[in-house]
Order: C-alpha cells, then structure tokens, then sequence
C-alpha cells in the first residue's frame, strides 16, 4: 500500500476531503499537524492511518522527527503534500531530507514562491507582465514611480493572497510606506487595470492537464481586504479560449507536474500603452496549490464533480477515474461584512435564493479577514441569475439625503435674519 503524509489535513477544514478520496483510492494517509487528535472530525479520524501531533509546525526538528516517526511506522513515504501555500518551502525541505522525489523539492521553490521570479516564467511563456520594483529605499522607488506612474501596488515578493498588499496613490502613501515597511522583501509593480482571472488545473506527472476550470473575480481582492469593499467572484461554465492556452502554456513555462494549481492573470479592461491592448491577458502570480476558501467546493458545484476526488486519482492513478458528465453552470461566491447596512438581511438572502445557495454560514474571526463575515455560495445556471444573486445580495442602503428647502421658504429665513 502506498504510503502518503498529509500535512495539517485539519486545516482548513475542506482539505480533509483531499484524505477521504486519497483513502477511497487505497492510500495510506498519514497525518502531521498540530490540532489534536480529539479535535479532528470523526470523518477525518476515518481516513487517517495515523496521526502525528507536533506543538508547533513551524519548528523544522518537529517536523522531520514527525515524518521519521511514521517513515520508520509504515515504510517508504511515496508522497508528502500540504496543497497550503504557507508549508510549501517546508513540504520541499522534507521532500529532500527523505528522498520524495514525487514533489517539488527546495531547488524549485524560487520561481514558485518569489513573485519577482515568477515573471521569468511568465515570460517564457510569452505573457506580458507589470513592469516591477524590488523595493529598498525612497529615491529608487520614486525613480521607478516616474517611470510607470501612479498608482502602484506593493506587496511582499513571497506572500500569501493579499496579504499585506497596498496601493499607493500618491507621494504621501508612498512615504507613508516607508515608514511603516515590514522588515522583509517588498516588490512594487505597476497598477494594471484589469479584471483578476484564474486558471485552475489538475496536471498529472506527466504534465498533462486532467481537469481544468477557472474563476473570476470583477473586484480586487485587495481593495475587498483593505477596504471591505463587496466581495464577489464565480466559478466560471465554460473557460475561455484565450486564458485556456495561456494557462497551458504557464504550466509548461513553470514545469509544473503532479500538482493542483492556481494561475492568476489579468484580463486588460482598457489599452496599456505597456501591456496590450484592451482583452490582452496579462501574468499575476502563480500558486502551486488549489485555490483558498470555498472555491475547491465551488468547482464541484459548478462542474457537478468532485475535484479532492480528481486530485487523489491523478496522485494515485495519474489519471482520472471518476468524471463527471452534467453540463457546467456558474458558482458564486459572496462575502458580506458586519458593519455594512446591507438592503436584505442574511434570512431574506437564504429565503429568496434557498433553491440556489449551497452555503450560506458566518465564519469565524480567523477566517473572515479575507473572506468577509458572512459568506454564500450558490449555484447558478446562467449569467443573468449570478448577476441577480449579486445585485441582491450586495445591495447596501443609501444614506438619506437632507432635504432641500423650497425656495419661498428660503426667502423667507433670509428675510427674519
């Protein structure tokens, strides 16, 4: 029996499914992380073999005690996976420490894990990117400034989503930065106003992509974080051509084998002198990882399928076993904030939509900060009623105007005073 270690398979919470299809598939799953056992659901309990807990996983020693332990337990690991973008560079270092040659290893990780490296690989795939920065001081980032223009985005060169991700608008915001820069490495990059993009693939070991899909997201997730603007985005039906082939082309660019991922791009939605023409697909970022939250469910939704379930059989099998034939239709996704007077309630969202809504649920503190308060996933069979589910469920009050004076009446003070 194959042996694979799951790293943090309790957190977040979807990710057990990645265990429960890996079981269904014959694989001994093996678990390290550092909820307790109790803790786990009984579900997750089901699928695990055995369980590892460490105090903190973020002490490497632990970490390779951890795996040494179940190695020595159940013989040869044939994988090591986390699918969490915060465990890459550690999944890699244990890869190597234990001879997994089934993953990326620590000699990968530049291109995948510095944003400023990504660009390279952007541009053997022959993607235009945003013009960028390495940030040190103040006179090189304003020589960069005159350059491109303001606004400009800053943002850790290894991050996580939107993390720490700024736009600066002016000299103010740009020395406030300065002021305020968190000791590590920051990368700047010119604003490109787009509409973000995904490609979403499962790519087994030969390269070749099993399954595929993406999402789009008409806000920036940046500015839904920072300024707790409405949060929406969808599981599109059908991907389009263009972003189809370069997203293939991004997976050859960046070698990617073995992996669920998930490639950001822009979509242009006016001319850029630099970038392209209105259309054009412009490079993001690229995350060896699925995509965060709810959106692995949101596939299934929309694709009627079970992607934890695709991902087990590519790692297995290196290919899919369990397909699904229903006609794609759109997954929506809505994060709504406590401190926003929305027009409708969360019951009058669940009444109104109860045929549509595959979720509908508050999160807690530790989630809502990039997701909102109050979240709602509903699957949608054409455009126009995603369109309706949005406008409802993000409607906000506006506040009232004061009211005019009639203009006799006005004479009328200016006469007493």
């Amino acid at each position: 029996m194959k042996n694979f270690i799951f790293i943090s398979p309790g957190f977040p919470g979807n990710y057990e499914n990645f265990c429960l299809a890996l079981r269904a598939d014959g694989v001994n799953v093996l678990g390290i992380g550092d909820t307790p056992y109790d803790s786990l659901s009984p579900r997750l309990q089901s699928a695990l073999t055995e369980y590892y807990r460490v105090e903190n996983m973020k002490d490497y020693d632990a970490m390779f005690r951890a795996v040494a332990f179940l190695s020595f337990r159940h013989g040869k690991i044939d994988w090591l996976e986390s699918n969490n973008e915060y465990w890459l560079m550690q999944d890699a270092r244990l890869r190597e420490d234990f001879h997994i040659t089934t993953g990326l290893l620590p000699k990968d990780m530049a291109l995948i894990k510095y944003k400023s490296k990504m660009k390279e690989g952007y541009k053997r795939a022959g993607i235009p990117t945003a013009r960028h920065h390495l940030v040190d001081d103040l006179k090189s980032a304003k020589a960069f400034i005159r350059q491109v223009g303001y606004p400009v985005i800053v943002k850790p060169d290894s991050g996580v989503g939107a993390s720490d991700t700024w736009k600066i608008k002016d000299e103010q915001d740009l020395k406030s930065f300065f002021c305020n820069v968190p000791p590590v490495p920051y990368i700047m990059e010119e604003f490109v106003p787009g509409e973000i993009c995904s490609y979403d693939a499962i790519v087994n070991s030969k390269g070749n992509v099993l399954f595929e899909t993406g999402n789009i997201s008409p806000i920036s997730i940046m500015d839904c974080v920072n300024e707790h603007e409405a949060i929406h985005f969808y599981i599109v039906d059908q991907l389009a051509e263009d972003l189809k082939a370069c997203g293939r082309a991004c997976l050859k660019a960046f070698r990617v084998r073995g992996r669920f991922v998930h490639l950001e791009f822009f979509r242009l939605l006016e001319d850029h002198k630099y970038l392209g023409k209105k259309g054009q697909i412009v490079g993001l970022e690229v995350n060896m990882r699925p995509s965060g939250g709810p959106t692995p469910d949101m596939i299934n939704f929309a694709y009627s399928t079970d992607c934890y379930q695709h991902y087990a059989d590519m790692m297995v099998y290196d290919r899919l076993l369990h397909k699904s034939k229903s006609t794609p239709c759109f997954c929506a996704f809505v994060g709504r904030w406590k401190e926003v007077p929305y027009v409708h309630s969360h019951l009058d969202i669940i009444r109104t939509f109860k045929e549509q809504l595959k979720t509908a649920e508050e999160l807690p503190e530790v989630l809502a900060h990039g997701m909102g308060n109050f979240i709602y996933l509903a699957k949608l069979e054409h455009r126009e009623a995603m369109e309706e589910f949005f406008q409802y469920a993000l409607a906000v009050e506006q506040p009232e105007k004061p009211e005019e004076a009639a203009p006799e009446k006005a004479l009328e003070d200016q006469k007493e005073k």
